[in-house]
């Protein structure tokens, strides 16, 4: 009898609203019939809504922001992850291999948890043998920057031909316990071209046809009856027609300021660390030697301005300031102030000078209850994903989501983005998640997919995970 397996895919980027259009048109027909037969499932991804921090869920259970990926780029103020200058990281590009070991070494991964593994295009590795971890290679490296920086957006579907057809070949020879594969070409070419446009929903198909493959060997060789096979994204996509410029509009303040690519330099006012572009933290005093994150009462009476003038900013729709533990101040453009706080497992949303997340007021709710609270929300899952971001030691002073049709970066990427994510809008925050087989639980949260695996192999679920199995 063949063992239980878990097998992951993540169509990255792709809306639930997408998937659907496309199984409805007959475009992935063993997408649709994974619907069929277990389900189609909206939930909630995580804050920031970014290919990196949104991938800790899937492999570790937890919110990308306690484990130490606040950002796809941060600001390393206690040196905790760099031993020497620039402080400053980004996983856009090399630094991408640090990843493993910028993560809380004492939070597991699931593949640390699983007796086998195999994995490719994983943002995470650790726990992985190097012969079972696909496109970790100096040589795919090289393809994928060359495919990057020249703008081909069209190469990263050869990518995802290759590396899906690699994997389901690898799966049916060794049909390890857990296999993970991420297939990015639909956020490449949403990027490029839009959501809405038909590369998108040809790079769609790549992931049909990886299903399928699975599919197809897991059934003749009698596996399928003990597989899950799950379909799932890290975060949404919405249009763009505005970028603004963060780094440059801050520098011509009269600051000093860090941004990449250019990071080296002395006398630094803000380190600008924009995300998926619609997200971004902002480090103050970094020439200050305390090493840990000061509440923003400690910086109010000299930055008080920065935040206000911010808010002036179309681009600008929320401005998160870090309070004391797991507690933020919310400020929406012309839509006044509340407070988020998380206090022993419970979470409170007050309004104090408006109702920025358009919520009311909220007391005292489970972490099941805080989330059925947003989901028809423009933020859906925000009062979490804000409390659990903000109590993190490696945010920003100031952390920004910007409204809708702009982004954050106006310079730098090798094509122009007409779609973006990062943000907290429900167009970012909502993904499918597809299932084989119904789930007896209710799927809410990327988080809850990694405790969903372990129950399916049979695998003691760890403490301390933000999921909920949903098995």
């Amino acid at each position: 009898m063949a063992r239980s397996s878990v097998v992951i895919l993540v169509a990255d980027g792709i809306r639930p609203d997408t998937l659907a259009a496309a199984m409805t048109a007959g475009e992935v027909p063993a997408l649709a019939q994974l619907s069929a037969d277990g389900g189609m499932h909206v939930v909630s991804s995580v804050f920031p809504s970014v290919t990196g921090p949104a991938y800790t869920p899937f492999i570790m259970g937890r919110y990308p922001g306690p484990v130490g990926l606040p950002g796809i780029r941060w600001y390393d103020r206690a040196a905790s992850a760099t031993a020497r200058l620039p402080r400053a990281r980004s996983y856009v590009g090399s630094e991408f291999r640090k990843i493993d070991r910028d993560l809380d070494p004492l939070a597991p991964t699931l593949f640390e948890l699983s007796d086998s593994n195999l994995a490719a295009l994983s943002v995470i590795g650790r726990g992985l043998k190097p012969r079972d971890r696909e496109g970790h290679t100096i040589a795919f490296g090289l393809r994928a920057a060359r495919v990057h920086f020249s703008g081909n957006v069209r190469g990263w579907l050869a990518i995802d031909r290759d590396i899906g057809a690699l994997i389901a070949r690898r799966i049916r020879g060794e049909r390890p316990r857990v296999a993970f594969c991420a297939l990015t070409g639909i956020d490449k070419t949403s990027h490029a071209e839009g959501h809405d446009a038909p590369v998108v929903r040809d790079a769609l198909r790549t992931v049909d046809e990886t299903a399928a493959q699975i599919r197809a060997d897991a059934e003749r060789d009698g596996r399928w009856d003990a597989m899950h096979l799950w379909i799932v994204s890290d975060h949404g996509h919405s249009p763009v027609r505005f970028h603004e410029d963060l780094a440059g509009l801050i520098q011509s303040w009269k600051l000093g300021v860090i941004a990449h690519p250019w990071i080296y330099g002395p006398g630094r006012d803000v380190a600008v660390m924009v995300s998926g572009n619609a997200m971004a933290h902002l480090y103050l005093e970094l020439g200050s030697r305390s090493p840990t994150r000061a509440p923003w009462s400690a910086h109010e009476k000299k930055w008080a301005w920065l935040p206000e003038r911010l808010l002036e900013r179309e681009s600008v729709d929320l401005v998160l300031l870090p309070l004391e533990g797991n507690s933020c101040e919310v400020r929406g453009r012309g839509r006044g102030t509340a407070h988020v706080t998380m206090q022993n497992g419970r979470y409170t949303y007050r309004p104090v000078t408006g109702d920025p997340l358009a919520l009311g007021a909220h007391e005292s709710l489970s972490h099941d209850d805080a989330y059925d609270a947003t989901m028809a929300s423009d933020y859906p899952d925000a009062i979490v994903q804000i409390a659990h971001l903000a109590g993190s030691a490696r945010v920003g002073e100031i952390m920004l989501s910007a409204s809708r049709n702009w982004d954050y970066r106006a310079k730098w990427e090798p094509i122009p983005h007409v779609s973006s994510h990062g943000a907290l809008h429900r167009e970012h925050m909502q993904v499918p998640l597809l299932l084989n087989r119904p789930a007896s639980g209710v799927p809410r949260r990327t988080a809850d997919v990694m405790p969903s695996a372990l129950s399916a192999l049979g695998v003691a679920v760890p403490a301390g995970l933000d999921g909920r199995s949903f098995l």
